[in-house]
């Protein structure tokens, strides 16, 4: 009976850390039509794939569909108090200039955060900020 026990709670762990990093792994694809930025780069308009590198969500691989851009980025975690109701990236818009800024998971309440550059600090200061640019990303 001790076995059997045993048993039926080391399969329920086992299910729900598949669960954990199932619901904190990121692997969404968009169609980006303007030219931004992420990090130091300025990556072309196109079709773009975001994912998890580590069980966490804590590296991201973003490459364009071409694979001719590639790059790795460390978000920071981001929380909604609501899962979200779509995937999409969010954008901040200062004139003609897009920062790649929020990843969001449809049904996740948490997503991932870029930090904002040194750059962007910079052109924030001068510019106002547009409203934030939503492109919705498809799961893959």
């Amino acid at each position: 009976m001790k076995r059997q026990i045993a048993s039926v709670l080391g399969v329920l762990g086992l299910l729900l850390v598949a669960a954990c990093a199932n619901a904190q792994s990121l692997n969404v694809t968009a169609n980006v039509p303007f030219d931004f930025v992420v990090d130091k780069a300025t990556l072309p308009a196109g079709a773009y794939s975001i994912q998890s590198i580590s069980s966490s969500a804590s590296t991201l691989a973003i490459r364009s569909k071409d694979r001719k851009t590639q790059m790795v980025v460390l978000p920071n975690n981001a929380q909604h108090l609501n899962p979200s109701s779509k995937s999409c990236l969010v954008f901040h818009r200062y004139g003609e200039q897009y920062f790649l800024s929020q990843i969001w998971v449809a049904g996740d309440s948490s997503g991932a955060e870029l930090r904002m550059t040194r750059r962007e600090a910079e052109i924030a200061s001068n510019t106002q900020r547009s409203d934030d640019v939503i492109i919705l990303a498809a799961l893959r």
